[in-house]
């Protein structure tokens, strides 16, 4: 999956940056404030992008 097609999805749920780290970027969850570290990689596998949802607490998108 794109890294910005995620961050995307991650907007529209509600979830927003919070900061940079060395190799990652952590972004929150407004509603529950939980946190998860993504991977600044241009294409991050399936499985990934699913714990990151899953950590965030929101819905994995849809392929088209």
């Amino acid at each position: 999956m794109n890294r910005r097609a995620l961050e995307k999805h991650l907007r529209r749920c509600g979830c927003f940056l919070n900061h940079h780290g060395g190799k990652h970027d952590i972004w929150v969850n407004a509603g529950t404030l939980a946190q998860a570290p993504v991977p600044r990689h241009k294409e991050l596998r399936e499985g990934t992008a699913k714990a990151i949802c899953r950590i965030l607490g929101v819905p994995f998108p849809s392929q088209r």
